[in-house]
């Protein structure tokens, strides 16, 4: 009964964050960004800098940084956005003998479906008499993009305001975790807790946005050096992107090959761009990422995985993002309670080979 009671706890946990992800995830986005800038606003503090001064200042550049970036960025998106019908047409052209495999499985689709509906239909004359079809238009792939935009900037916004109230704090919150335990035993274990948290989340995503800043000005350089249109733009999609572990690199190869399909006349040349981008983003998963950030954070590549698969099917692109430092915080807690080692242990990535002499 108490493991079945803790699993059916655990689904109504996941149900209730899942129905208010509205609310949810500024919260959580807010922690996070205060989470990866605390150490700089303690850095500031030692020179000098009022607290509540040095969160301010930072949230705000940050807000105006990145409004500005958006402002600059607004036209060549736009643009890009408009050669959607062109690329399509463009790869109908391009790809006719796929195209018409395509449509010989749709037409048998089709027909399965209209015998299908004439079995459906005779069976309900049988029974009610006629049958009323009722379409229902559901909005397009661009509208919805546009919809979940817009509901990720309101969240943002309301983040960093959240970010610069707790920054603008202390150690307001971690004075007052350490006086709700009587013991001093567990005063030390949820200071220590805490720490470990806020420095294994901070080095992550510290880490992390530098590493996607050189991955997106390389990107950028040689999609441009290729001759490939809006190559900043690319440039700057490879940086957020990135952001997702294993789902950014496929989108961004998928978007750079559907734009070199109508930019290049030969299949070799459509080929470079993507096959550029595919090169930089396996050398920065495979080699950089690991070697700058599995020295303080070991994960289990097959956790993470898993993880932001959950999260974005959970929340959508913004689950995903924060896929990984959700799994930073389970793992430091659960490496800090006896009872749940077992778990940190499998969130771990492989151990490291023994010395030999």
């Amino acid at each position: 009964m108490e493991y079945l009671l803790g699993g059916l706890l655990i689904l109504l946990f996941f149900w209730s964050i899942s129905l208010a992800k509205d609310v949810v995830l500024p919260i959580v986005l807010g922690f996070l960004i205060a989470l990866t800038l605390s150490p700089l606003v303690r850095w500031l503090y030692k020179l000098g800098v009022p607290t509540g001064i040095a969160a301010v200042a930072l949230i705000a550049t940050i807000g105006m940084s990145s409004s500005f970036g958006l402002y600059l960025l607004s036209g060549p998106a736009a643009s890009l956005v408009e050669t959607l019908p062109e690329v399509r047409a463009e790869a109908e052209h391009k790809l006719s003998a796929v195209r018409q495999k395509v449509q010989q499985v749709q037409q048998a689709e089709k027909e399965m479906q209209e015998l299908a509906q004439g079995e459906n239909e005779t069976a309900g004359e049988d029974d009610e008499g006629d049958v009323t079809r009722v379409l229902v238009d559901e909005p397009g792939m661009l509208e919805t993009a546009l919809a979940s935009f817009a509901g990720t900037g309101s969240a943002l916004i309301i983040a960093l305001i959240l970010a610069m109230f707790l920054l603008a704090s202390g150690d307001m919150f971690q004075t007052k975790l350490v006086q709700s335990f009587p013991k001093f035993s567990d005063k030390k274990r949820a200071i220590r807790v805490a720490n470990d948290i806020e420095r294994q989340i901070s080095r992550y995503l510290g880490a992390i946005t530098v590493i996607n800043a050189c991955l997106g000005l390389a990107i950028g350089i040689s999609l441009y050096a290729l001759d490939m249109p809006y190559a900043h733009v690319w440039g700057v999609a490879a940086f957020l992107l990135n952001y997702l572990p294993y789902l950014g690199a496929m989108l961004g190869v998928v978007a750079v090959a559907a734009v070199s399909l109508i930019t290049y006349d030969t299949v070799g040349q459509m080929l470079i761009p993507p096959g550029v981008y595919l090169l930089l983003t396996s050398i920065e998963g495979q080699m950089v990422t690991p070697w700058l950030v599995g020295r303080h954070l070991s994960l289990n590549a097959a956790a993470v995985f898993v993880a932001v698969i959950f999260w974005a099917w959970l929340w959508g692109v913004a689950g995903a993002l924060m896929a990984v430092p959700f799994l930073v915080f389970v793992k430091v807690v659960c490496d800090n309670l006896p009872g749940l080692g077992f778990i940190g242990n499998f969130l771990s990535g492989a151990d490291p080979p023994p010395i030999r002499d």
